[in-house]
């Protein structure tokens, strides 16, 4: 069973080829560049070349909400035809110096239209999408402060590195707005994960040291159940 994940890369690899023969612009974006102009609808579809994009939602009251990462062989946004109001308050910002091929609307629904495979892994990808906001909304929202660094930092783990111990490029700040949780319910989270050896922290990063102890952790939904007991056996269990 596939799990919540964050960032979204290599998606659409086996089409750059495709991509790089039919119409597109090349553009290139400094660290810190919006890739499109807060409280514009999604006009333009970028297929990522190189470099790393975080995609967020500003509230009007201020506060942030990370929701995704976009890197190198995927396509953002998502293609689809209607404009929604809620893209005018997301932005996507370049973390890193990145290279594009952009197309219009138009430009990526005819290769929509044209091509199978390309239709295949967009609805593959909106359901891996949707997937991560319905775990974020209905599970992650009535987890513990503790329990919902425990579930973020072993789904960055396992899909940004396996799960051998690895360091993260991540803020706390970062963390603090993918979670939606105060820095002060933060701080005491990682100094507990911390104090037991579990991770080490430094400036902008953080070092998963026992993936194993994060592990026990999580939430079911995070770390998924063992084949042999996904399946209740016949004769166990209790009404």
């Amino acid at each position: 069973m596939l799990t919540p994940r964050y960032f979204f890369i290599q998606d659409f690899r086996p089409l750059e080829d495709y991509f790089l023969a039919n119409p597109h612009v090349r553009r290139q974006f400094a660290k810190g560049d919006s890739l499109w102009e807060p409280g514009e609808p999604f006009r333009r579809i970028h297929y990522i070349l190189s470099g790393l994009s975080q995609n967020y939602v500003e509230h009007e009251n201020g506060r942030r909400k990370i929701l995704s990462f976009h890197g190198c062989g995927t396509v953002f946004p998502g293609y689809h035809q209607q404009d929604f109001q809620i893209e005018r308050s997301i932005l996507t910002r370049a973390l890193s110096p990145m290279e594009v091929l952009e197309f219009t609307k138009d430009q990526f629904r005819r290769m929509f239209e044209q091509n199978g495979e390309l239709r295949a892994r967009v609805v593959e990808w909106f359901a891996t999408y949707t997937n991560l906001l319905l775990y974020d909304t209905a599970h992650q929202e009535y987890n513990s402060s503790f329990i919902k660094l425990c579930n973020l930092l072993y789904l960055l783990l396992v899909h940004r590195t396996g799960m051998g111990a690895a360091s993260m490029e991540i803020t706390q700040d970062d963390l603090s707005d993918l979670l939606g949780m105060s820095r002060v319910n933060l701080t005491r989270s990682l100094a507990r994960l911390r104090e037991e050896g579990i991770i080490q922290t430094r400036r902008k990063g953080i070092a998963v040291m026992r993936p194993d102890a994060l592990a026990r952790y999580c939430s079911l939904e995070t770390v998924g159940l063992p084949p042999e007991e996904s399946i209740p056996q016949k004769g166990t269990g209790s009404l």
